[in-house]
């Protein structure tokens, strides 16, 4: 029990009249890195969600580092970075320090300043991702990528060990996404935070996810990245074909 970050059982959910997910169990243990995948409205930001305690829970059942999410309370355990991330408006006017430093005001409170403790906090995330040079800079002067990193500074400076990703690749040039995963293979490597990443880009997220989950209303699949690899039902899952598969598709897989 102690090895669950995540434990989620027999979770249903309806927008209106319309099912979105569908006795959902899916267990993530720590240090693991878990990419979810699935078309588009397969029901994967419901659940993030859900597990976040942004929706409420209908049917089933969600436990945060072994506790019931209606009783958790520690939620500077866990750090989000939205997809709205991408679309920050440019002309906000902050600075990287400013931004990461917005992290912390669940720990210390919205209108507290920060002390130096603090303060040190706010540089070590933004050293973390690489973005230290950039510190006073304005962040709508800065490409998607390093903003994407400065994003992610924000949701490590109150030390989650779990970081929870939706979509954080969208609209970032090929160069800083690759950096981008060495980031986040550093941060399940050797400070042992556990990831889960919601994205599209099956093909570079196989390179460094530990274990994938299939989401399209159900749960289609869930195992480690080899037996994902060697799956042979996912084009069907899909509804067309899916790059990573060299294989014949003669006969169904997992």
């Amino acid at each position: 029990m102690d090895n669950e970050v995540i434990s989620i059982d027999g979770v249903t959910f309806q927008y209106g009249q319309r099912d979105v997910l569908e006795q959902i169990t899916l267990k993530v243990n720590k240090g693991s890195f878990l990419g979810l995948v699935g078309p588009n409205g397969s029901g994967k930001s419901t659940l993030i969600k859900l597990m976040l305690g942004l929706l409420p829970l209908q049917q089933g059942e969600i436990r945060l580092f072994g506790t019931n999410i209606s009783k958790f309370r520690k939620w500077d355990k866990i750090g989000f970075v939205s997809q709205k991330a991408n679309s920050f408006n440019s002309g906000f006017p902050a600075t990287v320090f400013e931004v990461v430093s917005m992290g912390l005001y669940g720990k210390v409170g919205l209108f507290r300043f920060l002390n130096k403790k603090h303060k040190q906090k706010v540089r070590e995330a933004v050293d973390l991702v690489g973005m230290g040079e950039f510190l006073y800079q304005n962040i709508g002067e800065l490409s998607g990528g390093q903003q994407q990193r400065v994003f992610i500074a924000r949701a490590l400076v109150s030390d989650p060990e779990l970081l929870i990703l939706d979509e954080p690749t969208v609209g970032v040039d090929a160069n800083s996404v690759k950096q981008f995963y060495d980031l986040l293979d550093r941060l399940n490597r050797e400070r042992g935070i556990t990831l889960i990443m919601v994205t599209h880009d099956i093909g570079a997220m196989t390179d460094h996810v530990t274990d994938v989950a299939c989401l399209n209303k159900f749960l289609h699949f869930h195992g480690n990245t080899a037996q994902f690899e060697s799956s042979q039902d996912l084009s069907t899952f899909y509804g067309h074909d899916v790059h990573l598969l060299t294989h014949n598709h003669s006969h169904g897989g997992h």
